[in-house]
């Protein structure tokens, strides 16, 4: 099985925000230890690095990219997820481009925090605590 990161999980972990820090943690963990694939759309790197720059230093951002680089499948973004993302009726066009690149690598959810912004996608999303508590899913 395999599955999408949302950006927002992975900020909960490198930034440790609370109340979210725990679960998210929990996410990476259960797929670092096998329970299931983690995917992690190329774009959402980009972002990451200038965020925690901002917030942190450079050195903190390098170190996460590393991390995140060495564990998870990052996602290749092309002219067609993003022309599929924009036929999407999705509000948001980053989520969009989530949602696309989640179908087009194979990915039976996108793990958010923010399962409304993903109602239209063609992958369903699940909250971390529902990840967890999955069936399918081998805990951390």
């Amino acid at each position: 099985m395999k599955v999408m990161l949302d950006i927002n999980v992975l900020l909960d972990v490198a930034q440790g925000r609370e109340p979210f820090y725990p679960s998210s943690a929990d996410v990476l963990s259960t797929l670092l230890r096998g329970g299931a694939s983690g995917c992690i759309p190329g774009h959402a790197l980009t972002t990451l690095h200038y965020l925690l720059s901002r917030e942190n230093s450079a050195e903190v951002a390098n170190e996460f990219i590393d991390w995140l680089l060495a564990r998870f499948r990052i996602i290749g973004e092309d002219h067609g997820i993003f022309v599929r993302a924009r036929s999407l009726k999705m509000k948001d066009f980053e989520d969009a481009v989530v949602a696309s690149a989640a179908e087009n690598a194979g990915c039976q959810w996108v793990i958010t925090r923010n399962p409304k912004d993903f109602l239209a996608s063609p992958v369903p999303p699940l909250m971390p605590e529902e990840f967890l508590a999955h069936p399918d899913v081998t805990g951390p």
